[in-house]
């Protein structure tokens, strides 16, 4: 597939490497796309670099992995019509910038919303998938653990959207468990709250979540 990634950062990077590592090919969009010269340098020709609007035309599947107070504004500069009947995997959380506190992340958001919900009614026409977002950039591409392979959760209101990124989740090593719809990302998006508070706590950062089925 032909992936668009809407970011620059350490999370985006990794994901685009893992997407071209298995056979696909990225664009990485940014405001500032000469910010991503030495990731263009390593990437070689499968991976290339845009505008945000030009990365969300460019796409078949649309990866958001910006700062999460950062997302609303990243998905107006792409233009929402180049959005439209797109997979969106959402990556982001509603992290505050507060610091933690005992190790506990805060949210800017409240028990009975996410942030996933709010980006799906920003850009209803797309359509949005949580994903990656219980775990730190380091797992996200075929983690080795001791135990197996780890749990990815997921939701979404689109179900055919939502079997595009378990092909990709299939291809990085993981395991998923779908969720349902968009309010599940209430439940899913604290988890990155508790993925978090070891490594804060004891800087432990190697472990993932898993899924155990009777």
């Amino acid at each position: 597939m032909k992936i668009g990634i809407l970011g620059s950062g350490q999370v985006a990077q990794v994901l685009a490497g893992g997407f071209i590592k298995h056979g696909h090919e990225v664009m990485m969009g940014s405001r500032e796309p000469s910010k991503l010269r030495d990731w263009q340098t390593t990437a070689g020709n499968k991976g290339s670099t845009g505008s945000l609007d030009a990365t969300a035309k460019y796409g078949e599947l649309i990866v958001l992995a910006v700062k999460g107070s950062a997302a609303e504004a990243v998905l107006r500069s792409t233009g929402l019509e180049n959005l439209k009947n797109k997979t969106v995997v959402d990556v982001t959380n509603p992290i505050s910038d507060e610091p933690p506190v005992n190790g506990v992340l805060k949210f800017f958001t409240g028990p009975n919303e996410s942030l996933l919900e709010r980006l799906q009614k920003f850009a209803p026409d797309a359509y949005f998938v949580k994903a990656f977002s219980c775990v730190g950039n380091s797992l996200m591409v075929n983690p080795i653990m001791a135990e197996g392979a780890p749990t990815m959760f997921i939701c979404g209101n689109n179900d055919e959207a939502k079997k595009k990124v378990t092909v990709v989740l299939h291809q990085f090593g993981w395991e998923w468990a779908d969720m349902g719809k968009a309010e599940a990302a209430r439940a899913i998006e604290p988890l990155c709250m508790l993925w978090c508070i070891p490594g804060f706590v004891s800087n432990s950062w190697m472990h993932a979540f898993k899924l155990l089925k009777k």
